[in-house]
């Protein structure tokens, strides 16, 4: 995990950022600022792997903020001004993000910032598995899921989120399709490329959606419409 702070004096552009870092995950916000100055306070006592900080700030500026540290986390800058990003390179900044933001450049951002700089850090997925549970190790943790606790799994690029009933999602750097390899098939499906779902947890099928609690919809798509149709068929009442 990486751990990071944000500064930006706008609030609305700070909420994205934490926004953006929340949805990240492989990435943990520690505190977010609207001073530099008070982000200086915060680092005197802690440490951080990252900054995301806003170049254009009034009273202390995120370059002359950078400059300083004595010892800086990585940094990647976010302005709304393209030329300051040739300064902010100068003083050693990781990357630059320009606003407005979407959240596909962030996260191109922050990967090419992990992979550069990051790399031992992060430990890949495993999974161990049986019939009732699987372990995922991610993280430099081992945590234990039994399959009849999983609502579904996402799928979003290079990493899953394992919705549980009654938890917080777990997420894990690792494919969909190789957690799929490890899921008993009479217990879950593939409906989606970006959706697995636990067979045993749909309650309600709407137009091609298995809708879950909180209003949330998971589309069937054409590749996998035949074999979900013959499981409803298997298991209709006639």
């Amino acid at each position: 995990m990486i751990t990071c702070i944000a500064i930006d004096d706008e609030p609305l552009a700070l909420k994205q950022l934490i926004d953006y870092i929340d949805k990240t995950p492989f990435l943990k916000l520690e505190k977010s600022f609207t001073s530099a100055i008070k982000a200086l306070d915060y680092l005197q006592e802690n440490q951080v792997d990252l900054m995301f900080v806003d170049i254009n700030m009034p009273d202390l500026s995120g370059l002359d903020f950078l400059k300083s540290l004595t010892n800086p986390a990585k940094v990647i800058f976010i302005t709304a001004y393209r030329e300051f990003a040739v300064e902010g390179f100068q003083i050693d900044a990781a990357d630059y993000i320009v606003k407005p933001i979407a959240y596909s450049e962030f996260l191109k951002s922050v990967n090419k910032t992990k992979e550069r700089y990051f790399t031992n850090k992060e430990e890949a997925a495993s999974i161990q598995t049986n019939d009732q549970f699987l372990f995922i190790k991610s993280d430099y943790k081992i945590v234990r899921i039994d399959f009849d606790t999983i609502k579904y799994i996402e799928g979003m690029r290079d990493y899953i989120r394992i919705h549980l009933e009654g938890q917080k999602p777990i997420m894990a750097i690792m494919g969909i399709k190789k957690v799929m390899e490890h899921l008993p098939m009479d217990k879950f499906m593939q409906v989606h490329r970006s959706f697995i779902v636990n067979l045993r947890k749909i309650t309600t099928i709407e137009r091609n959606r298995i809708l879950f609690d909180n209003n949330i919809y998971i589309p069937v798509s054409d590749q996998f419409k035949d074999a979900f149709q013959n499981y409803i068929d298997n298991n209709f009442l006639k």
